[in-house]
């Protein structure tokens, strides 16, 4: 970076940037690891030669920062699960209601601000892409681009089926409803990935975004669909005024969908995401939700669960998360995952 003329070419040299933090984000937190590591052998060593009131000052400082150093770890073993070759990426996050009509169409939006609570908790920028509202209430789908660093490292662990019980405040009768949403999760592609794309097998609607009435009202044909014929992949954008910037955001997303498509193929043999997703029904989900008649939320993978539902519904989902991640570790695959609320 200190090369003359580097900064000449600004989107090299930005890219070039972003790498550099984006590698000490990684390295930066081992060296300090291992200097606290470096302070508490010298602090044991102190205690040694000191005497008793000395001693005594000097474990409990110990005590403290072997704490720090627990949480310090923690970490870093997150981190160290996220080595696959699109960890580090933006993440496009998808729900789509599913079997139970209104009751589904609710639930997604559930999970939608589910979602935004989430991934805002934990830093991460959101941006809606596209959502197409339920035909009485909720939404029946909708697209959000979850942006920052290992977004889709840590997000792919949502993908898959959703399941909610609960009593439904739209039956008169006050009954328990069963509901489901599917979660579909892929890697926002960089520039530098190929991804060939021919216009000829593309089919391009246009309509008008949908508002909330008044001023909100777009009256351009500004929202695009964009189809892929060959894959029968389907996109769209709606979030800008320019049908132009639309049209990049979904032939991006698109990119994404085709390049996840090409290497789940290439997975064959292993275990695959949306082989795994299955149907948007019974005996698919990943992740129960029940309101009533007792309250938990439990992931049906790893075995961990909660009582905390509305913690839950409000973002905090890392306890999944990071549970589905170290569970496929080598030293934890198929074995039990218990979690402390």
């Amino acid at each position: 970076m200190g090369t003359p003329g580097f900064w000449d070419k600004a989107d090299a040299a930005q890219a070039t940037a972003t790498k550099l933090s984006q590698l000490k984000g990684v390295v930066g937190p081992v060296v300090e690891f291992n200097a606290k590591l470096d302070d508490v052998k010298t602090l044991l060593e102190l205690v040694d030669d000191a005497d008793a009131d000395e001693a005594e000052a000097y474990t409990a400082e110990i005590v403290d920062t072997v704490k720090d150093l627990r949480a310090r770890l923690d970490k870093l073993e997150l981190q160290s699960f996220l080595s696959g070759k699109m960890d580090g990426n933006n993440a496009i996050l998808s729900i789509n209601a599913g079997a139970g009509g209104t009751e589904s169409c609710d639930w997604a939006d559930m999970l939608l601000r589910m979602y935004t609570r989430w991934a805002e908790s934990n830093g991460y920028e959101v941006e809606v892409q596209d959502i197409a509202p339920g035909d009485e209430a909720g939404i029946s789908s909708a697209t959000i681009r979850i942006l920052g660093p290992n977004a889709y490292g840590f997000a792919k662990a949502e993908r898959g089926v959703h399941r909610l019980v609960r009593i439904s405040p739209f039956d008169s009768n006050a009954r328990r409803h069963t509901s489901f949403s599917a979660v579909d999760v892929i890697a926002e592609v960089d520039d530098d990935v190929e991804v060939e794309i021919n216009e000829k097998d593309l089919r391009v609607d246009t309509y008008r975004s949908s508002g909330k009435g008044g001023q909100h009202v777009n009256k351009t044909d500004s929202a695009v669909r964009l189809t892929h014929l060959p894959t029968g992949i389907v996109v769209a954008c709606q979030k800008e005024r320019s049908q132009h910037k639309n049209r990049a955001e979904a032939m991006r997303v698109l990119k994404s969908r085709i390049y996840e498509k090409m290497e789940d193929e290439k997975r064959a043999e292993m275990e695959r995401f949306y082989g795994e997703k299955g149907e948007i029904g019974w005996g698919n989900q990943i992740r129960s939700y029940v309101f009533q008649p007792y309250q938990m939320v439990k992931d049906l993978r790893t075995g961990v669960d909660t009582g905390n539902v509305q913690g839950v519904m409000d973002g905090d989902l890392n306890r999944f998360i990071h549970a589905w991640l170290r569970a496929g570790c080598p030293r934890t695959r198929n074995k039990d995952i218990k979690m402390d609320d």
